[in-house]
């Protein structure tokens, strides 16, 4: 399975604009996350739990426990606020 994974804002200033990935036993957004970030260095700080971060699967905003499946797009960035 490859899913094609979108960073924006901050996260994509850190790790770039898209890579697509093996989630291998990831199964759902928040496992890629978790699977993404222990991948250590830039990757643990852009997003580590540490961090407050929104995601979405095939272009809507989704809960991390989102189902992933085989060429979804899934995106991570930070929250946005606007005035």
């Amino acid at each position: 399975m490859t899913v094609e994974v979108r960073y924006f804002a901050s996260v994509r200033e850190a790790l770039g604009a898209a890579e697509a990935v093996d989630p291998g036993a990831a199964a759902d957004v928040g496992a890629l996350r978790d699977l993404l970030a222990s991948r250590g260095g830039r990757y643990a700080e852009a997003l580590g739990r540490h961090r407050v971060l929104r995601s979405a699967r095939n272009r809507v905003l989704c809960a991390e426990s989102a189902a992933l499946s085989d060429g979804d797009e899934v995106g991570f960035f930070p929250p946005v606020t606007g005035g």
